[in-house]
C-alpha cells in the first residue's frame, strides 16, 4: 500500500512559516547541569543514589509525570516543562516558555531546589560547568536510552571528541520567537555572526581530568571535533531563508529512525531527502520532528530560534544570557544596531579563527584590535537599551552579565583565578553551584 510522503513545500510552510505576532513573543530556556559526587565523579544512572533513583524521587512530586523507555525511567514532564537526561547522565530542565525573564528564573530556581531537596543525605551536588571536570570520559557510564545507543556508534565514527560531547558537556540554551521569514533571517544572522562571542562570554569549562585543558571553553572546542555535517555554522544560516534551511536539513545524513512500533533503528547515513523519495515507506511529520532534534548547529531553527553556544553557568549568569538575547532580538532598534556591530566583528579574520580564539581565550581573546570583552560590552549595552524599550523589568537580570563582561574575563578565568589550576573536587563543587 502506498504511503504518501512529505513534500519539501509542506516542510517549509508547515514548520517554519508559522511565525508569531510580536505581542505573543516568549523566551524559553534549557538548563543542563552536572551531578557530581564529592570525589568529583559524575553520578551514574544506576545505583543508590543514581540518576534513575533521583528521577524516581522526583516523580510524582509537584506534578512531575514519569516517562519510561525500555523499563527505565528516563524523563519527567510537567505542563510544558520537562526533565531529560544527556548521555552521561547530565541533568536537564527544559523550561516552559514565558514572557518575562523573572518567570524563567523562578521556574529554574524552584526546580534546582527540588533537586537539592531530593539529594539531601547524599554526597551529590548540582554543578554549573560546561564540561565534567575530573572524570575520564571512558569511565562515564551511558544512560539507557535507545537514541543514545545509535548516536554513540554513529558519532563515534565522525569525530574523535564526539563521546566527550555526549557524556561530558553541559550548556545553557535559550529559544526565541520570530514573526516571519525576514525577522527570522535577521535574528539568525545576528546570532550566527556573534556565535564566537556567545561562547567567549559564557566560557566555563577550563578543566579536563582535573587539569587545565588549555581552553576556557573546552565544551566549545569539543563541538568542532564531533560531526562537521551537523554542527557549527552551516552555510544555510549565513544567507538564511526557510527554503535554504529545509534544503540543508534534507541533506544532513540521519543518525536514527523509529519504526512504526517505536523501536530505534540505525539510519545508516540515509538523508531525510532520500527517505522522502520512498513511495512505499516514506517519513511522517513525527519523523521530521525527530530529525530536527538530530542536528546541532550553534544556532538552530525549529519552531523557534535556539541559541546553543553557551557553557553551563550558574543560574544568575544564565539569566543574563536569556535577557541578553531577548534585548537584542525583541527590540527593533537594538536588533538593527547589533547587526551593525556583528558585521564589523565578523569582518575580522575567519569564522574558524574567531571561534578558536573564543574557546581558547574567552573574553580576553582579541578580534581585530579589540578584546572580546570590548565587543561584548557594546552588545550588552544594546541589549540593556532594548529591554528598556520592550520590558524594563527584565533589565535587572542583565546585572550579573554586565559585571562579568566589565571584569574582562570569562567565568572560567574567574574560577581559575580563585581556585588555581588544580582545585579539589570539594572546592570546585562549592565554587560552581547551579544556584547561589
Amino acid at each position: 500500500m502506498s504511503n504518501p510522503s512529505l513534500t519539501r513545500d509542506q516542510l517549509v510552510s508547515g514548520y517554519f512559516e508559522s511565525g508569531k505576532p510580536r505581542a505573543a513573543f516568549r523566551v524559553g530556556a534549557e538548563f543542563e547541569r552536572h551531578l557530581l559526587r564529592t570525589d568529583g565523579a559524575p553520578l551514574p544512572y544506576f545505583g543508590t543514589p543514581g540518576v534513575g533513583w533521583l528521577l524516581e524521587r522526583l516523580s510524582g512530586r509537584n506534578g512531575w509525570e514519569p516517562y519510561v523507555e525500555g523499563g527505565h525511567l528516563i524523563a519527567l514532564q510537567r505542563g510544558m516543562a520537562s526533565v531529560t537526561l544527556e548521555p552521561g547522565s547530565q541533568f536537564e530542565l527544559s523550561g516552559s516558555p514565558f514572557h518575562t525573564i523573572a518567570e524563567i528564573e523562578a521556574e529554574a530556581r524552584a526546580f534546582a531546589m527540588e533537586v537539592d531537596d531530593a539529594l539531601v543525605g547524599t554526597n551529590v551536588g548540582q554543578v554549573a560547568l560546561g564540561y565534567t571536570p575530573f572524570a575520564r570520559i571512558e569511565d562515564v557510564s551511558w544512560v539507557p536510552k535507545g537514541r543514545y545507543v545509535v548516536m554513540r556508534d554513529f558519532l563515534g565514527r565522525t569525530g574523535d571528541l564526539a563521546h566527550s560531547m555526549m557524556k561530558g558537556t553541559a550548556a545553557v540554551q535559550a529559544t526565541y520567537d520570530y514573526s516571519d521569514e525576514v525577522d527570522c533571517a535577521r535574528k539568525i544572522r545576528l546570532a550566527t555572526l556573534l556565535g564566537p562571542l556567545t561562547t567567549a562570554t559564557f566560557a566555563n569549562s577550563p578543566w579536563v581530568r582535573g587539569r587545565p585543558s588549555g581552553y576556557l571553553s573546552w565544551r566549545g572546542k569539543i563541538w568542532t571535533r564531533t560531526d562537521p555535517a551537523r554542527t557549527g555554522f552551516p552555510a544555510a544560516a549565513s544567507a538564511f531563508t526557510f527554503e535554504r534551511w529545509v534544503d540543508w536539513l534534507l541533506q544532513v545524513p540521519m543518525m536514527f529512525k523509529k519504526d512504526r512500533q517505536g523501536a530505534w533503528q540505525f539510519a545508516r547515513g540515509q538523508t531525510f531527502g532520500e527517505w522522502m523519495g520512498d513511495a512505499t515507506a516514506g517519513p511522517t511529520a513525527a519523523d521530521w520532528e525527530l530529525h530536527l532534534t538530530s542536528v546541532f548547529p550553534e544556532v538552530r531553527v525549529k519552531r523557534a530560534i535556539e541559541i546553543r553556544g553557551a557553557d553551563c553557568v550558574p543560574l544568575p549568569l544564565a539569566m543574563g544570557f536569556a535577557a541578553f538575547w531577548k534585548g537584542l532580538f525583541y527590540d527593533e532598534r537594538s536588533l538593527e544596531l547589533a547587526l551593525g556591530v556583528a558585521e564589523r566583528f565578523a569582518a575580522e579574520g575567519t569564522s574558524a579563527d574567531r571561534f578558536e580564539t573564543a574557546c581558547r581565550l574567552g573574553l580576553e581573546g582579541r578580534v581585530g584590535t579589540r578584546t572580546m570583552a570590548a565587543w561584548a560590552e557594546d552588545l550588552v549595552d544594546l541589549a540593556d537599551a532594548g529591554l528598556e524599550r520592550v520590558c524594563p523589568d527584565d533589565r535587572r537580570w542583565l546585572a550579573p552579565l554586565q559585571r562579568q563582561v566589565a571584569s574582562g574575563e570569562s567565568p572560567a578565568r574567574t574560577l581559575l583565578r580563585r581556585l588555581g589550576e588544580h582545585p579539589s573536587p570539594l572546592a570546585l563543587i562549592a565554587a560552581a553551584p547551579m544556584v547561589d
